[in-house]
């Protein structure tokens, strides 16, 4: 039961993921839910409560509610080109794979909702006021949601223009990014196989199963796969982890039958577990936010941006989140292998540096701010007590260093880059 639980939980936030993506889903409901609200303050008057409560002005009810509408109007209409303005600049000064991230921003999409839903509030309300629906009891009500509703608007715009200010630009687009790479990392460290069972080295042997779409990996459906193994006593090696692109060579898993007879086996349940999109997602996939932010680095240091500085944060994110994936695992983190006939290969460390470093090391070799500053983060890397990490780190300290050499022009800069590799060589491990 808990298996499923768990299963059915990382489903749905999967999926709620991709629906905050969508940037009409709030508003519509916010515009639902006020209209909900205009009818059931009509329930107030079946309580005979009339009396008790002050007699509110018509007029000023639907003055109040005029002013509303048409403000929010118009500030509906500011904030989404506002908010196209920030989408757009995000994808020109960082890169368009983090238009997901920007476009799922909390309080943007809260403020717009908030603005639509004033809106239709008041327009709604505004209807029911001048063709007599409500009661005295009724109208009390609805003014007092007209000035909450006006509170909230208030409140919210002076929010959201601190955020607007914000959103789109590079460094908060680069915070954003290393937040859900962080996140996807300590989730992966946590379950390494996606609780599965490893796979451990060995070439992959059994029947291949392939995918009838073309595209990437965004989730694997580990419990379906489990259950389907079960039900027909077969063993599954994943071949394609989430990131990967998968086309009709290119196989999923590969299946064996406990009886040694795979003849007989339905590949359409172990496919549909796979599922396949047209672009990468961050919730599984750490290395796509790796390869983000090394996008952002390497378009900053090309010509026509020529940003050595941003570059320069990258790298120091990166020694960030490959020190977090260095990082003991508590025992209540660590996921169980609930899986058993899953086998699931684990992240390659060297993989996570290549996403990272090799587009910065090609495009900042001839800047020798950015060669000595990846020369410093390969060293705090290697320095870590993770002898794996040491010995990726060097090699790609060495592979930096090479280019470098054939890109620096200035021997003083070469020498200075030659002694920061040297010194990465002679300190030791912690």
């Amino acid at each position: 039961p808990k298996q499923g639980v768990d299963a059915m939980g990382d489903r749905l936030t999967f999926f709620l993921n991709r629906i905050r993506e969508r940037l009409w889903v709030r508003p519509f409901m916010t515009a639902v839910l006020s209209v909900a609200v205009v009818f059931l303050a009509k329930l107030v008057d079946d309580y005979g409560i009339g009396q008790r409560v002050p007699v509110i002005s018509l007029d000023s009810i639907e003055t109040l509610l005029s002013i509303i509408s048409a403000s929010m109007l118009v500030i509906s209409t500011f904030a989404v080109a506002s908010m196209v303005s920030a989408y757009a600049s995000a994808s020109s000064t960082a890169t368009p794979r983090s238009f997901s991230l920007i476009i799922a921003d909390d309080i943007s999409q809260n403020a717009l909702s908030t603005f639509v839903g004033a809106f239709i509030f008041s327009i709604v309300a505004l209807i029911a006021l001048q063709n007599g629906f409500y009661d005295s009891a009724g109208r009390f009500a609805v003014f007092i949601i007209t000035l909450l509703v006006f509170a909230m608007v208030i409140t919210t715009f002076v929010r959201w223009v601190d955020c607007i200010a914000r959103l789109g630009r590079l460094g908060g687009t680069i915070e954003k990014v290393e937040a859900v790479t962080a996140k996807a990392l300590r989730r992966r460290r946590g379950a390494p196989t996606l609780q599965g069972a490893p796979l451990g080295q060995q070439p992959q042997r059994g029947q291949p199963i392939y995918s009838g779409s073309i595209g990437y990996v965004q989730r694997i459906e580990m419990a379906a796969l489990q259950a389907c193994a079960e039900k027909s006593r077969l063993h599954v090696s994943v071949a394609a982890l989430p990131g990967s692109f998968v086309a009709p060579g290119r196989a999923l898993a590969y299946v064996t039958a406990d009886s040694g007879d795979a003849a007989d086996i339905d590949p359409t349940p172990i496919a549909q577990a796979f599922l396949i999109g047209t672009q990468r997602q961050f919730d599984e996939d750490p290395r796509f936010g790796l390869v983000v932010l090394a996008e952002i680095a390497s378009r900053a240091l090309s010509p026509a941006v020529n940003d050595p500085g941003t570059a320069i944060g990258i790298i120091g994110t990166f020694v960030r989140l490959l020190a977090l994936w260095s990082a003991p695992v508590e025992a209540d983190d660590r996921g169980q292998s609930e899986y058993d006939r899953v086998a699931v290969p684990e992240l390659a460390l060297h993989d996570l540096f290549d996403d990272a470093f090799t587009a910065i090391a090609r495009d900042g070799a001839g800047v020798i701010e950015v060669a000595g500053r990846l020369q410093k983060a390969f060293g705090s890397l290697a320095s870590m007590d993770d002898a794996a990490m040491r010995n990726i780190a060097l090699q790609h300290a060495r592979l930096a260093l090479d280019r470098s050499e054939t890109a620096l022009k200035l021997p003083q800069d070469l020498e200075l880059a030659r002694a920061l590799y040297h010194s990465i060589l002679e300190r030791e491990p912690q």
